[in-house]
C-alpha cells in the first residue's frame, strides 16, 4: 500500500471527490476537475494551496474573514474557553458567559432600540429566525394574517429552505420549492435594470415596486420587508444614495417590519459597523454572521428591537426555536475577541478612510480605460468590475443586457486566480471583498493581477463572441 502524507495534493483531491461534497458545486465538474484546489495554510490576506501557490484573498475567504487570517488571539481566546466551559446550551433556562457578554457588546454597536440578540451558527439560521420570528410577532399582535415578506429579485438570505426562499434566485428556489408567502420586487441594480436613467428615478422607480407589492398583497398581510444594505453575493449591488430611506418610509407607511440582513455588510466591511448605519434607516430585526467572528469559529446572530421582544415576554409563550449550538461559549468568546481586534486596530475607521477609498483608485487607475470594463463600483472594502462586450454599454458577451450574459466572467476569474488572486465571478460580474487589514501593496497588486487576467480574456472572448 503506498504511503501517502496528509498534505500530499493529489492524495487529498482523490479523497475530496471520493468523499467530500463541497458546498453549493457541481459534483459532476469536481470529479471532471479531479478534487478541489485544497487550501491549507494562511496569513493575514494570502492563502496557499497544498501545490505551495500563494493567493491573495480577494474575497477574505467568503465575505468573512475580516480581521485577516494567523490571528492567534482568536486561537488562545477558543483553547481558553474550550479548557474552562468548551459547550453548554442555552435551553433550559440556562446560559454561559460569552454569549451573554456578546449579546450585551452587540446591543452597544447597534444603539437605539436594538437591544436584544438570538444567536444561530450561521447567516442562513440567522434568516430562518428572521423568517419565524417576524410570523410569530405578528401572531401575537392578533393579526396572524401578515404572514408575507417583501424580498427582492437576486437577493441572497441564506440556503436553507426558508432563507432561500427570502432569497430572490430563481435557480435555489428551482431545487428543493419555494415556501409560500415570499413576494420578490426588483433590486436597485441600476447598472443592469436601469442603464442611463437618472440616479434618483431610478430609485423612485426600485422603492416603488416595493410599494405597489404591498398594495396588491395586502398591507394587511405583509409582515416584513428584507434587504442587504449592499446585495452582496448577487453582485455588489450597491443601491442609489435615497433608496434606503424610501424603503424605511414606506415600512413604516404600512406598518411593516423592516429586517437589514448585514450578513455580509456588518462588522465594518463597507467602511461602518452596520450598513444600515451608513445609509441612515432603522431596522426592526438585523441579521449577522461572516465578520462577526472572521470565520474563525461558526456563529450568527438576530437581532431584535424592544418593542418585538415585550411583545414576546408580555405573550408568556415559549418561542419554540432555536438550535443545539445557539449561543455556543467558544465561539461566542472567539467573537468578542474578533470585536476587540476591530475595536483596537480601528479597522473600521481604516477602511473609511483610508483602505477602502485605495481600493476604488486602484481599481479605477487600472481598469478605468479598459476595453472589457463597463463600470467599477465599490464602497468600503466590498467591489464589483462589470465586464461587457461594449464598452459604454451594458451588453454582454453571448448577447443581452444586464443580468445577461455568464460568458465573461468565468473566464476573467480563472485567470485572475492563476494569476494569484482570489476573486469571484458573479455571472459577468468580478466581485471582490478582501481582509480589512490587506495593505496598499497588496491593494495594488489585486488591481494590476485583474488587469492582467482581463487582458488575457480580451482575446478569447473577442474570438468566441465576435461582435
Amino acid at each position: 500500500m503506498t504511503q501517502h502524507l496528509p498534505n500530499d495534493p493529489a492524495y487529498l483531491r482523490a479523497l475530496d471527490v471520493a468523499h467530500h461534497l463541497p458546498a453549493q458545486s457541481s459534483y459532476g465538474l469536481q470529479v471532471e476537475l479531479g478534487g478541489s484546489r485544497i487550501i491549507t495554510q494562511a496569513q493575514g490576506s494570502t492563502i496557499v494551496d497544498a501545490e505551495g501557490n500563494r493567493i491573495l484573498d480577494g474575497m477574505a475567504g467568503l465575505w468573512c474573514v475580516n480581521v485577516g487570517y494567523g490571528r492567534r488571539e482568536l486561537a488562545d481566546a477558543a483553547q481558553k474557553q474550550m479548557l474552562e466551559l468548551p459547550f453548554y446550551n442555552t435551553f433550559f433556562k440556562t446560559a454561559t458567559p460569552p454569549p451573554i457578554l456578546l449579546a450585551t457588546r452587540l446591543a452597544e454597536l447597534l444603539g437605539g432600540e436594538l437591544q436584544h440578540v438570538f444567536f444561530n451558527n450561521s447567516g442562513s439560521e440567522s434568516n430562518d429566525t428572521v423568517f419565524r420570528l417576524a410570523r410569530t410577532y405578528w401572531a401575537l399582535k392578533g393579526q396572524p394574517q401578515r404572514q408575507i415578506f417583501i424580498s427582492r429579485t437576486n437577493a441572497y438570505h441564506g440556503s436553507t429552505v426558508a432563507s432561500a426562499s427570502l432569497g430572490g434566485m430563481s435557480f435555489m428556489h428551482d431545487q428543493g420549492g419555494l415556501i409560500a408567502g415570499v413576494e420578490h420586487v426588483m433590486q436597485p441594480y441600476q447598472f443592469a435594470e436601469g442603464f442611463g436613467e437618472d440616479e434618483e428615478t431610478f430609485a423612485q422607480r426600485a422603492a416603488d415596486a416595493i410599494e405597489q407589492r404591498i398594495l396588491a398583497v395586502g398591507p394587511e398581510n405583509v409582515a416584513a420587508f428584507i434587504g442587504e444594505p449592499v446585495q452582496g453575493a448577487g453582485g455588489v449591488i450597491l443601491p442609489p444614495k435615497t433608496y434606503w430611506p424610501k424603503v424605511e418610509a414606506i415600512c413604516r407607511k404600512y406598518g411593516i417590519l423592516l429586517v437589514a440582513d448585514e450578513v455580509i455588510c456588518g462588522f465594518g466591511r463597507l467602511g461602518a459597523w452596520f450598513g444600515h448605519q451608513l445609509y441612515g434607516f432603522t431596522p426592526d430585526i438585523v441579521s449577522m454572521a461572516k465578520g462577526l467572528s472572521s470565520g474563525y469559529l461558526p456563529i450568527s446572530a438576530t437581532a431584535v428591537s424592544r418593542e418585538i421582544v415585550q411583545t414576546l415576554r408580555d405573550s408568556g409563550e415559549e418561542f419554540c426555536h432555536g438550535f443545539t449550538y445557539s449561543g455556543h461559549p467558544t465561539s461566542a468568546a472567539v467573537a468578542l475577541a474578533n470585536l476587540d481586534i476591530i475595536t483596537r486596530e480601528g479597522l473600521v475607521e481604516r477602511t473609511a478612510q483610508d483602505t477602502g477609498p485605495a481600493l476604488a483608485k486602484a481599481l479605477q487607475e487600472a481598469l478605468g480605460d479598459h476595453p472589457l470594463v463597463g463600470e467599477i463600483r465599490s464602497l468600503g472594502l466590498i467591489a464589483a468590475v462589470e465586464i461587457v462586450s461594449q464598452k459604454g454599454t451594458n451588453q454582454r458577451f453571448g448577447g443581452g443586457t444586464g443580468m445577461a450574459g455568464g460568458k465573461a466572467g468565468p473566464v476573467v476569474r480563472d485567470f485572475a486566480i492563476a494569476g494569484g488572486l482570489m476573486v469571484r465571478a458573479v455571472r459577468d460580474t468580478i466581485v471582490m471583498s478582501p481582509p480589512l487589514v490587506i495593505t496598499h501593496e497588496e491593494i495594488a497588486t489585486l488591481a494590476q493581477t485583474l488587469k492582467s487576467a482581463l487582458d488575457q480574456a480580451l482575446p478569447l472572448l473577442r474570438a468566441d463572441y465576435p461582435a
